[in-house]
């Protein structure tokens, strides 16, 4: 029996972690999911649990190591960003991996700006809209200042996919999308550490800076392997799209976030778009990604939730709803809006939800109408002054019949299309450390991409809209 030669890659999520095997023309061959229960740090908020995870990644890569079916010849890194590891000299750790959801003190935040300020020329120059920890730069300089005996003992502080690369390496770098990925640390107009950063001297325990396509060519367990430095989950996304198109687009990321990305900005944001929530992610050679963040599917799940109680219906309603042309006409007829939201804001937002509606199908149209034209504007405030024709939709949403025909609505003028993958981030990784180039049929072959046409609306004689 022939050996199959692989690229394998870790793809860490905060809820599954992931490890596949992708062929030569990047076709997933073997997957295995896990979860981990997480662990408290010292102010018993939830975390990673790093050993639990290191445990994992080595037994499981060992074990297809050393199978007679797979030949390992690549491994690299996919994960989830705003999260540090910090290494003592003898490269321990120091401390816990801290969640991006912990609540420091306040007075953290408010002392990193009034020294470094005014917030939003930082914000702007770093890309980086005032988040808490979500900017993992304030990490730093929390430990700094309040935490000074545990910063003492930090020797080098890596970004966690170059922690997992680490793990197989021992070298210790940074790379550009982890940098990149909303942390304050990076300026975007000097491309280059911001000078808060070097005022701090914490560029001293950061690593030397790589391009993500880095590879080290290592002997592991007696195999010559070519180990990548890792990449940011999101970054890693937009890999198979710019490198397969030619032509500019927007690719919008849906899911608990749905995040618009446009690939093709300048790099430095307005003061406009920051206290719009606008912030930058980094590509591969360094060049920003303009984002645009709407928390859409958390929203949407809870307002779901809302409709079937409502309407005494099962939690798979949602799953089986089709786009209705005479409901939705009937309902943009009206352009009312019923739903208060729980995690949004909008300027038409009600008082309160009212959910006085004829049929559940109903409700759900008015709900998908309301929560689209957010998500509207989310792209156009990525796209900016961008003259770009083609968006391209994947992850959780792109099946949603509503939502992808209301899009398609929306933006009659542009060419809109959806992918279908579950390996996201993870191929683009494997692409990362690879050779090879992609075709313009990447995305076909791949990804199930599906062309969506402009819905025009011509009334019938019989048909009226009441």
């Amino acid at each position: 029996m022939s050996i199959q030669k692989v690229t394998a890659i870790f793809d860490i999520g905060k809820t599954n972690k992931k490890f596949f095997l992708f062929d030569n023309a990047f076709q997933e061959v073997y997957r295995e999911y896990s979860r981990f229960e997480p662990i408290a740090d010292e102010d018993g908020h939830p975390t990673e649990d790093v050993y639990a995870l290191e445990k994992w990644i080595k037994e499981s890569f060992d074990r297809l190591l050393s199978s007679q079916k797979y030949d390992i010849q690549a491994i690299n890194f996919s994960t989830y960003g705003a999260s540090l590891v910090h290494l003592d000299e003898n490269g321990n750790l120091v401390t816990p991996l801290y969640n991006y959801t912990k609540e420091i003190p306040s007075e953290v935040v408010a002392s990193f700006y009034e020294k470094y300020g005014p917030e939003l020329a930082l914000e702007a120059e770093t890309g980086s809209p005032k988040a808490g920890l979500l900017n993992s730069g304030i990490q730093l300089y929390w430990l700094k200042h309040y935490k000074p005996e545990v910063f003492k003992k930090i020797k080098k502080t890596l970004h966690l996919p170059q922690f997992i690369s680490y793990l197989f390496t021992a070298i210790p770098l940074s790379e550009y999308t982890s940098i990149g990925c909303h942390t304050s640390l990076w300026n975007y107009t000097k491309k280059d550490y911001h000078d808060w950063v070097y005022k701090e001297g914490i560029n001293t325990i950061l690593p030397p800076i790589v391009s993500t396509e880095t590879s080290i060519n290592i002997n592991y367990r007696g195999k010559r392997l070519k180990i990548g430095v890792g990449i940011h989950d999101s970054s890693a996304a937009l890999i198979p799209y710019v490198r397969s198109l030619d032509k500019k687009f927007i690719l919008v990321s849906t899911g608990t976030w749905s995040i618009s990305l446009n690939p093709f900005s300048d790099g430095v944001l307005t003061s406009t778009e920051i206290s719009k929530n606008c912030l930058n992610y980094m590509r591969i050679n360094g060049s920003p990604v303009k984002a645009a963040r709407l928390f859409l599917g958390d929203e949407y799940s809870f307002q779901v939730r809302e409709i079937e109680a409502r309407f005494g219906l099962d939690e798979r309603f949602h799953r089986s709803v089709e786009f209705d042309r005479k409901i939705y006409l009937r309902l943009a007829a009206k352009a009312e809006h019923h739903f208060k939201w729980r995690s949004l804001t909008s300027a038409n937002m009600p008082q309160s939800t009212n959910l006085n509606f004829e049929s559940a199908e109903e409700a759900y149209h008015q709900l998908m109408i309301e929560l689209t034209e957010l998500q509207v504007e989310q792209i156009k405030l990525a796209t900016g002054d961008n003259n770009i024709n083609r968006i391209y939709i994947d992850g959780g949403f792109s099946d949603n019949d509503v939502f992808i025909k209301l899009l398609s609505i929306a933006f009659p003028d542009k060419k809109l299309r959806s992918t279908t993958s579950s390996l996201g981030s993870a191929l683009g990784a494997a692409i990362a450390i690879s050779d090879t180039k992609l075709d313009s049929k990447f995305l076909e072959k791949n990804y199930s991409l599906t062309k969506h046409l402009p819905i025009l609306f011509k009334l019938d004689e019989s048909e009226t809209i009441k």
